[in-house]
């Protein structure tokens, strides 16, 4: 047997014997479909198959440093609007995205929002334990992502108070505390480390999904899906909403369809991957389901899973472009 067909069966075995890498997506520039665009500005689209399962998703790939952008949120001020709706009261901005979690009931933002450097809402803080702490309450902090005044971006786990101008932040990890209050303080904390947030826009959600340049998913950590576990919510293809940075100075905003035959959506552990082969440095999962939706120039990107349409959200993300 000639010495190079040896060495390609050779090379064959240790293919099939590999264990299976992560799959992929390929992603296809779609500037041309939401144009006008700013050269800092890309859109990128891919509708392929994913750990087995049919996708379709869009990102936009901004830099943080073009001064032509202005990167900010809206809040409905008590009210939930559809991103289109948005779209239209804040003058048309270049980018629209659904960001914090929320009460369908009250329409109260659940997550911090940061606008022009004021907290115009705050995030949940304390849940009540259950089981044998059902006297107790946890004391939580929650992922955010946020752009300073220099440009730079940040996500980190939050403490909001309403009576101090900026969250506390948690840089190395989530912390969670228990007590007796329901409405717990910094010092509920234990004196853990913590800095204050000065951000110019900051939008909440959770779980952080990649911490320095790492997976680390912490859903447990922020009580987010208490008793759903890796099965429930976590675990779950739906359709999904992220932010993260890149260490070059990109921010990156992914929105991927799903409850579709053609699209299934993804799980967060999926979601993560996707935006770590992206080149993201950290990056936040924002509320999803049937609010998902990114608007560039007005136009749609993926199909909202809701049957009516586009969902009325209490805030957004915003990038605007002065063109001249």
């Amino acid at each position: 047997m000639r010495k190079a067909t040896i060495r390609l069966l050779v090379l064959a075995a240790l293919i099939f014997a590999a264990p299976p890498g992560r799959a992929q997506l390929r992603w296809t520039k779609a500037d041309s479909a939401y144009g006008p665009l700013p050269s800092s500005v890309h859109i990128y689209s891919a509708a392929d198959t994913f750990h087995g399962f049919p996708f379709k998703g869009y990102y936009a790939s901004v830099r943080l440093k073009d001064k032509r952008l202005l990167f900010t949120a809206s809040t409905g001020q008590g009210r939930r609007f559809t991103p289109s709706q948005y779209y239209q009261l804040e003058q048309q901005p270049l980018l629209v995205v659904n960001c914090t979690y929320f009460s369908f009931v009250t329409n109260q933002n659940l997550s911090v929002v940061v606008r022009d450097g004021k907290m115009l809402a705050y995030s949940v803080s304390s849940l009540r334990g259950t089981g044998n702490d059902s006297l107790l309450y946890y004391y939580i902090t929650r992922g955010a992502i946020g752009i300073d005044r220099k440009r730079r971006a940040d996500v980190a786990w939050l403490f909001t108070d309403s009576s101090r101008r900026w969250p506390y932040a948690f840089e190395d990890r989530p912390i969670v505390a228990k007590g007796q209050d329901t409405f717990p303080s910094i010092y509920s904390f234990n004196d853990i480390e913590w800095k204050w947030w000065k951000m110019r826009t900051a939008v909440g959600g959770g779980p952080v999904l990649i911490h320095d340049g790492k997976i680390f998913i912490s859903d447990v950590q922020e009580q987010l899906y208490p008793g759903e576990g890796s099965e429930g919510r976590e675990g779950e293809h739906l359709p999904r909403t992220a932010m993260g940075y890149t260490r070059d100075g990109r921010l990156i905003v992914l929105t991927v369809e799903g409850r579709s035959a053609d699209a299934a959506g993804i799980t967060l552990q999926e979601e993560a991957e996707i935006l770590h082969e992206l080149g993201c440095y950290e990056a936040l999962n924002l509320d999803g389901g049937g609010s998902s939706c990114l608007l560039i120039n007005g136009k749609e990107t993926i199909r909202p899973s809701d049957a009516s349409g586009q969902r009325p959200v209490p805030a957004v993300f915003l990038v605007k472009w002065t063109k001249d």
